[in-house]
């Protein structure tokens, strides 16, 4: 196999390591960077749980990506944020986190992480988006477990809507 060596940046912190060419981003962060909040389900871009931020400095900012559908060596010299990179050093809940927690946006969390990381990107630099905007964000995530009614109401009480 051909492996390579990358370095990124994640949630603050830079990691260098080697990957195989064929390692997906979503892979190497779970399996060589134990940031196992990003999840891996259907491996085709189309259930939402992988999504990470990833800033590859080319002047965009951050941005939502599936970590299923990246290679990690495309991921060189970026830095990613995942879920477990929202939340303040002290513990103090990202706004989205917070939003979910308080309207039971969650049942198993399988597809929290993505869902989360997906809203708080559309959050970025002080951004306010409507609710009918995050939830058309929400098109590419799958929940098996809520229907997504405490997904709904955190997206209205992020956007300052009454539930």
């Amino acid at each position: 196999m051909s492996e390579h060596r990358i370095e990124l940046t994640v949630n603050g912190r830079k990691f260098s390591a080697t990957a195989e060419a064929r390692t997906s981003l979503g892979e190497f962060l779970r399996e060589e960077l134990g940031h196992t909040g990003t999840h891996l389900a259907c491996e085709h871009g189309v259930c939402g749980a992988c999504t990470v931020m990833l800033d590859d400095g080319a002047g965009a900012g951050p941005r939502a990506v599936r970590s299923c559908l990246m290679l990690a060596v495309q991921a060189d010299g970026s830095a990613v944020t995942t879920v477990e990179g929202l939340a303040d050093a002290d513990g103090t809940l990202h706004p989205v986190q917070q939003a979910m927690r308080d309207n039971f946006g969650l049942q198993c969390g399988f597809c929290t992480p993505g869902v989360v990381i997906t809203l708080a990107a559309l959050h970025l630099d002080g951004a306010k988006p409507s609710a009918e905007q995050m939830e058309a964000s929400m098109s590419g995530h799958i929940c098996r477990c809520t229907g997504y009614q405490g997904i709904r109401r955190a997206i209205r009480q992020l956007a300052g809507e009454a539930a």
